[in-house]
């Protein structure tokens, strides 16, 4: 039996590489037997360099870079040589979440994250990964950041959005988006952040009044710069007659998507642009059977999710898909139009419910032996 591994990453430090492994062990320990494949899957957040590296290889380049705060981190960029001469230069990999990823401040430093915090620290990386001569350039981006600038910062840095849409040109800029959050708005970035509750409401509302502002004089000078030279097809992209600073997306990375699709980006599900990276497709074609998973199974996860991404590539190839999650909050009903077979938690709840500290199905102080031990019984059921 030929089986495929495709994990995001679980809660806590286990990645996804990681967790293909432990399932991968475990799976071996009850069918040894059986022909395992792997592919780690990112959405475009955490772990998308480890996928896409673990997958097709590529040059890990160090990169000297600062968090939103102006802290020293450790962040590198992917290079990827082209396997073909249609690939151009290549594709550089960024993965945001390294310098505006929440993980880098402790819970005191958020208030001053968000005021006086800036995507600035992203220019960095976007410029190592321009170093590289990619013609094309992965950028993935977190659906929770550290600030809430509408990347902002980050057109500053580059000395505004005429000199960032110069810097990008004839490159084609991808965005890996983990969540398709808009900038603004009652369910925008600043309301998903807990911007909230850290800085209070009445400066929130001074905040996002203050962004809406900014946000509105980018996209005017946006249409301005397009339509002075001549370019083709709408220079401010999203749904006709609606602000992009509204639309679906523009807030991941505490709208960074923003900025950089003023500045010429187009943004896609980060779940399938890691699929398209790592050869999904022809591995599930070659399976019998795919176990996938992360932390959290929901019903938003069904619509958009490393799960919904690769249930739906097996979908029209009868490939059956089973799902191992963290915490599963749907029902048989709601996966089978998925084509989903089985859908478990890493650990069975009890019947007096789990502790506090470990969730509902959460995998305790050993995630990677949970993994691996749940995986040895799904064996069981699904080998054959």
């Amino acid at each position: 039996m030929r089986v495929l591994l495709a994990p995001d990453r679980f809660s806590g430090t286990l990645d996804a590489v990681q967790a293909a492994r432990a399932l991968a062990e475990g799976w071996r320990q009850t069918a040894p037997q059986d022909e395992i494949s792997v592919a780690a899957m990112s959405d475009g957040a955490a772990g998308l360099l480890d996928a896409v590296h673990a997958a097709v290889g590529g040059e890990l380049i160090p990169v000297r870079a600062s968090g939103p705060l102006g802290e020293q981190t450790a962040a590198a960029v992917l290079h990827v040589a082209p396997t073909a001469p249609q690939d151009g230069a290549g594709t550089a990999y960024v993965e945001a979440g390294q310098v505006l990823g929440t993980q880098l401040l402790e819970e005191a430093q958020r208030r001053e994250a968000f005021d006086h915090g800036s995507s600035a620290c992203l220019a960095s990386l976007l410029e190592a990964a321009l170093d590289t001569g990619a013609s094309r350039l992965v950028i993935g981006l977190p659906a929770m950041s550290s600030v809430h600038d509408g990347g902002r910062g980050l057109l500053e840095a580059w000395g505004g959005l005429t000199q960032a849409r110069e810097r990008l040109a004839g490159r084609d800029v991808v965005l890996a988006l983990a969540d398709d959050i808009p900038l603004l708005g009652l369910h925008g970035a600043g309301v998903a952040s807990g911007e909230l509750s850290v800085i209070g409401p009445e400066r929130a509302q001074q905040r996002e009044r203050e962004l809406a502002s900014w946000a509105a004089d980018r996209e005017r000078e946006a249409q301005h710069v397009s339509t002075r030279r001549h370019l083709l097809g709408s220079p401010v992209p999203g749904v006709p007659g609606e602000r992009l600073a509204t639309s679906a997306g523009t807030g991941a990375g505490g709208g960074v998507a923003f900025a950089l699709r003023l500045a010429g980006a187009r943004a896609l599900p980060g779940a399938d642009v890691v699929a398209a990276a790592v050869e999904l497709r022809r591995l599930v074609e070659g399976s019998d059977l795919v176990l996938t998973g992360g932390a959290v199974l929901d019903v938003r996860a069904l619509a958009d999710s490393v799960t919904a991404t690769v249930a739906r590539t097996a979908l029209p190839l009868a490939i059956p898909v089973v799902v191992l999650a963290e915490e599963l909050h749907t029902s048989r009903r709601e996966i089978a139009p998925l084509g989903i077979a089985g859908a478990y938690e890493v650990q069975e709840r009890r019947r007096s419910g789990p502790s506090p500290a470990e969730g509902p199905g959460r995998a305790g102080a050993d995630p990677r032996g949970a993994l691996s031990e749940r995986a040895a019984r799904l064996a069981r059921t699904w080998s054959h």
